[in-house]
């Protein structure tokens, strides 16, 4: 699996407020993250999730078969009403024990919340970092957003691009 060896260096290249530096950063729940940095409830506002057949990019993103089935979700990350990210992210679901694709499809409950109720060891592997400007996001013109994936037992459980909007929001 490659693994991004220069994310640490390109993350502390950009000129961006500490706590979006951590969220961007970390290999945890970036959801868990802002409840304690914005010391509110974090809501996940499910936008959009459907099933679909991995065509070609999806399948060597998540190492499967083309044609196999994958719940495509987006979503976005919101704190006392101000949203902090915006995430899609791809599952095979032929990898998911039943119980975590029950509690996947179900849509507003963060990822880490789920991987962590049924005690899955898995880790982030990071593969992108880097600031955008084609925004707007959330009103923000200029966004910094990363790829990772979620690796259970060395097989790709999620696939995720998350964008967070660098303004002072973050000014936590």
């Amino acid at each position: 699996m490659f693994v991004n060896r220069d994310f640490l260096r390109d993350l502390k290249a950009f000129e961006i407020p500490t706590c979006l530096r951590v969220c961007a950063g970390t290999d945890g729940s970036v959801t868990f993250l802002l409840e304690i940095m914005t010391r509110h409830e974090v809501e996940v506002i499910t936008e959009d999730q459907h099933l679909v057949k991995a065509d070609e990019e999806m399948a060597g993103l998540l190492d499967v078969a083309i044609g196999e089935e994958v719940n495509h979700r987006t979503v976005r990350l919101v704190a006392d009403g101000v949203p902090y990210v915006h995430a899609v992210s791809l599952s095979p679901i032929g990898r998911m024990p039943e119980e975590v694709r029950r509690d996947m499809m179900r849509a507003d409950i963060p990822i880490g919340k789920i991987l962590r109720n049924y005690g899955m060891e898995t880790r982030r592997d990071f593969d992108t970092i880097q600031m955008e400007a084609d925004g707007p996001l959330f009103g923000s013109p200029d966004y910094l957003s990363r790829t990772y994936r979620i690796v259970h037992h060395n097989d790709t459980l999620m696939w995720i691009k998350e964008r967070f909007p660098a303004d002072g929001r973050w000014s936590l």
